[in-house]
């Protein structure tokens, strides 16, 4: 047990670091592999471009932060990047790592398929494919930013083990390499921050945090499979923490979703501002509730360089001291929707 000395010196520790942080800003790299059908090639490009133009036109992220590469450049000249090759996909990592500052959140989605063979998890590309062990040493590049990695393919489950550390929020369409089937996560995953924004914003703030579309999606995809009549052969998971083991159902103050739920698409300083509601009583609260995130955000900072119960106890304040802010917002909100939509 620490003494009340070392407490007080810990916690004065904290307060220095749970202050508001430099703007962090989002880079993107969307990569669509082998489809082995135009009905999947249109698929998967319509995937990608959703989350796009969501991240572009939405959350105003500049062009220059995000990068697509496909299977081909001919199905879209004017927005694939290019060949979402080994090396080009390797390339794009040195690129963002060279451009991200740190702090920064990057946010790697795959679309596609991917397969699972003598224990070894990959993510099928035009020529040689990328192990989840490679996708570990390219991720070792941006160890200085927040990452969220997301797999939406066939036989993904295998990525969490090999990518699970900290600072890095990884999330798989399937629970295991031996879910094959086509998955539909992926189109569920980008629409919470499209055209589902109003249903998967669950505390109503006008953003999409991590946490909140995987949740959707993960919703969508039991919902889509029961309506069908058919037995779900997909279960996502999610592991922010760590530990290398993911979550069907994330709990913030228990397993994984404490980092993902602050994790947002988002272009830096002023981003979203505009999206406060005119009301200054509830435009208070509404920014209360992000000074609560950024503080949130600075403590995950100190994770590792602090004794753990005490990280764990004021990580807890703060997750708490969130749900009734978000309460409260609810309850001057009545039956009203969030923040105006553009």
């Amino acid at each position: 047990m620490m003494s009340p000395r070392r407490v007080a010196s810990t916690l004065a520790v904290v307060a220095l670091f749970v202050a508001p942080v430099r703007a962090q800003q989002t880079h993107i790299l969307v990569l669509t592999g082998l489809s082995g059908d135009p009905a999947y090639a249109e698929q998967f490009h319509t995937w990608a471009t959703t989350l796009i133009d969501a991240a572009t036109e939405r959350y105003e992220l500049p062009a220059e932060q995000v990068t697509y590469l496909g299977e081909k450049t001919t199905i879209d000249p004017e927005r694939v990047d290019g060949r979402s090759t080994r090396e080009n996909v390797e390339q794009a990592f040195r690129d963002i790592a060279d451009q991200a500052q740190p702090s920064d959140h990057v946010l790697v989605l795959l679309i596609g398929h991917g397969s699972y063979n003598s224990g070894e998890s990959r993510f099928n590309l035009p020529g040689r494919d990328l192990t989840a062990k490679d996708y570990a040493l390219l991720l070792d590049l941006l160890s200085a930013q927040q990452v969220t990695f997301v797999n939406a393919a066939t036989s993904s489950g295998g990525f969490i083990e090999a990518l699970s550390g900290e600072g890095r929020t990884v999330v798989t369409a399937t629970r295991s390499g031996g879910q094959w089937n086509e998955t539909v996560f992926g189109g569920y995953f980008v629409a919470a921050f499209s055209d589902a924004e109003d249903e998967s914003d669950q505390n109503k703030d006008g953003r999409v945090s991590m946490l909140e579309a995987f949740e959707y999606a993960t919703a969508q995809v039991a919902r889509v499979y029961e309506s069908d009549g058919r037995l779900q052969t997909e279960h996502a998971l999610l592991d922010d923490n760590g530990d290398g083991e993911g979550a069907r159902e994330p709990d913030p103050l228990t397993t994984d979703g404490a980092m993902a739920r602050t994790l947002f698409i988002t272009a830096g300083e002023g981003a979203g501002l505009a999206q406060l509601p005119d009301d200054p009583a509830l435009r208070a609260l509404y920014l209360e509730r992000l000074e609560l995130q950024e503080q949130i955000e600075a403590l995950q900072l100190t994770r590792g360089g602090l004794d753990d119960a005490l990280y764990q106890a004021e990580m807890e304040k703060l997750l708490v001291a969130m749900a009734l802010k978000s309460r409260e917002i609810r309850a001057l909100e009545g039956d009203e929707v969030g923040p105006p939509n553009d």
